[in-house]
């Protein structure tokens, strides 16, 4: 027996009014028939509806207004989503985030997706099982194979990426600008496809180019302050501009961070760096480092009266390459291994270093061999003055370089290709106690540097939150 309006429960509390099966139905014909209509399916459906709303058996009718409301609502969510790319689709776009390469499942996973055929190393060192290790022999070949056959990889960023994995391309502010250049031509050569939105398609492509360039090669963190600056510009785009206008607002945004944050920060830090020198310093830097070699060239140029100690590493050996620069222009120059700093290291009365990123707890990140020649300066009391632009900040914090670092080809390390005739390491592969392990970077503690140079100023380590929470974040990247 039904209950009728205007009774109450034993409770006292009122029941609400009790509907039909029969309206229940005429309610979600009414919704099918919105949605259908919505998609465009004619007039037929929505004429259907309107006589299915009515339903006949119970007496009862479905209020107009309610009706609307229903209708209103479908009709908004649809026109909401018309323009969402479907979620399985979205996410094999979107690059996928930092992963642990020790689980198996999402290796696999990861495998599928890859455009790069990816083989594991076979004699992977245990504490770094967390980092992709591959062998670099085959991937450039089966890469130069597919340059006309990836339809979804824009020239440019392709070529790019075989740059990066060929080592054609090293530095952080080599590899951002080079990248930053590739998004530029896609963008120029970029239409939106009919019915999807320029910000959500553009940031598909986006995205599905970064992951291919991860591939290639981990990016570096100065990279990806680079890709959430474009990504923030992409998606902050007023929705009354033009594609052309669109397009042309984000190549100007790209010129103007390569501009500001790269090439104008580099001069800045050049203009600071010089004010440190006096005459008769002996000035040690390690490895090569594009801020510091145009600091050391400006104070040439200044005149002033110095003389650099370059110490190098295998396997990558780039300090050669700045003492043939250096030495070009006039300067001064002795050369050495980083297994004799302590001895050279007497002679030093300052030591200028390039880094790859600065952390918010003051941890230098660059490349390996950097921590080891900034603790022994600390140890000789020569103060240690860091060159980093302030693009290359993050809020990250990190205390060693285990958790996270990039593993590099350990079949250069086994090979000294200046002396063929050493070969007692060939076949390392074959043997399973042997682990060869070429680490890119390495973490220096904030205890051992001296000073930071930014394009803000020169900065005790202590002073870097300052400048991540007071600049970075309103810049866009953080």
């Amino acid at each position: 027996m039904e209950v009728q309006k205007g009774k109450r429960a034993a409770g006292g509390k009122p029941l609400k009014e009790k509907t039909t099966k029969a309206e229940r139905r005429a309610i979600q014909e009414a919704q099918r028939a919105a949605k259908a209509a919505a998609k465009g399916e004619g007039s037929k459906a929505s004429a259907a509806a309107a006589t299915r709303v009515n339903p006949t058996s119970t007496g009862k009718s479905v209020k107009p207004d309610a009706q609307k409301k229903d209708n209103s609502a479908v009709t908004a969510s649809e026109k909401k989503g018309a323009d969402r790319q479907p979620d399985k689709d979205r996410k094999k776009e979107t690059p996928h985030p930092r992963m642990q390469f020790d689980d198996e499942n999402r290796v696999e996973k990861a495998k599928k997706r890859s455009v790069v055929k990816q083989t594991e190393a076979r004699n992977r060192v245990e504490l770094f099982r967390h980092l992709p290790q591959y062998e670099h022999g085959t991937r450039l070949l089966e890469l130069e194979s597919k340059f006309f056959k990836l339809e979804s990889v824009h020239p440019a960023v392709y070529k790019v990426g075989l740059q990066f994995l060929a080592g054609e391309i090293s530095g952080g502010n080599a590899r951002c600008i080079a990248m930053l250049q590739a998004f530029q031509e896609s963008i120029r050569d970029y239409s939106t496809p009919p019915e999807k939105a320029l910000i959500r398609d553009l940031t598909t492509k986006i995205n599905s180019y970064v992951s291919f360039l991860i591939e290639c090669r981990p990016l570096s963190i100065s990279m990806g302050n680079a890709i959430r600056f474009l990504k923030t510009q992409i998606a902050n785009l007023p929705l009354n501009l033009s594609e052309s206008e669109a397009k042309a607002n984000l190549i100007s945004d790209i010129e103007r961070f390569i501009n500001e944050k790269i090439i104008i920060a580099d001069k800045v830090i050049v203009k600071h760096a010089v004010t440190k020198i006096r005459d008769g310093d002996v000035l040690l830097t390690y490895a090569s480092s594009s801020a510091v070699e145009m600091m050391l060239v400006q104070a040439h140029e200044l005149g002033k009266q110095f003389r650099v100690v370059i110490v190098d590493s295998r396997p990558k050996l780039e300090g050669q390459r700045l003492l043939r620069r250096l030495v070009g222009k006039g300067i001064c120059c002795t050369y050495t291994h980083i297994n004799a700093v302590s001895y050279v290291m007497h002679e030093a009365t300052k030591v200028f270093l390039g880094a790859s990123s600065v952390l918010s707890n003051g941890t230098v990140y660059s490349r390996v061999g950097t921590a080891c020649v900034a603790m022994v300066a600390h140890q000789f009391r020569v103060p240690v003055l860091i060159c980093c632009e302030a693009y290359k900040f993050h809020q990250r914090v990190q205390l060693d370089s285990i958790c996270f670092n990039e593993l590099g080809d350990p079949d250069v390390v086994s090979r000294d290709y200046t002396r063929k005739e050493i070969n007692s390491l060939d076949g390392w592969a074959n043997n399973e106690n042997l682990q060869p392990l070429n680490l890119i970077y390495d973490a220096t503690p904030s205890d051992y540097v001296s000073m930071i140079i930014t394009d803000y100023g020169m900065v005790p380590p202590t002073s870097v939150p300052v400048i991540v929470r007071e600049y970075c974040r309103d810049q866009l990247w953080l």
